[in-house]
């Protein structure tokens, strides 16, 4: 049954290291094929990374903690408006609409892992712990498909009386 309502917020713990239950989430989407353990060793790893690239270069815009760079992270990802495809008299319009807590959140996961992914040649914890770093600054592949997206309902805000 399609839009059933499940208790998956109560039921998700918060992950063992930082009690943390948006990352704990983010491991949920990191892992492939139910390896849980590969993918909190893959995240925590990259958190890591973060943490010793903080202690070692200090940077004034970045958070000294790693928990703190990957909350930033999220929140520098998090589109507010995407465009939707809408059909009205016979033409398909991009209309910009707002987007949901959850869905802006599943989409900044989504965004970050497969930046993050599409990057060979380099373990995963790297190129998570770059990418994670680089959104955090404002940068980064992730940043780019935000801005990206943002531009495009810009430039639709003419077709926004069609969101209803």
């Amino acid at each position: 049954m399609a839009g059933r309502i499940t208790k998956s917020e109560q039921q998700l713990r918060p992950d063992p290291r930082y009690g943390d239950k948006i990352l704990a989430k983010f491991i949920n989407c990191v892992m492939l094929e139910g390896k849980k353990s590969t993918a909190q060793r893959v995240v925590y790893d990259a958190l890591d990374k973060i943490q010793a690239r903080i202690d070692r270069d200090k940077p004034e815009e970045i958070p000294h903690e790693a928990i703190e760079v990957f909350h930033r992270a999220l929140s520098n990802v998090r589109p507010d408006v995407e465009v939707r495809s809408k059909r009205v008299g016979g033409a398909n319009y991009q209309v910009p609409m707002q987007v949901s807590h959850r869905r802006r959140q599943s989409l900044c996961f989504r965004w970050i892992i497969t930046a993050a992914r599409g990057e060979k040649g380099k373990p995963m914890s790297d190129r998570l712990a770059r990418e994670l770093y680089d959104a955090a600054r404002g940068e980064g592949k992730a940043m780019n498909t935000r801005d990206q997206t943002h531009r495009m309902a810009e430039a639709n805000k003419a077709f926004a009386h069609f969101a209803w």
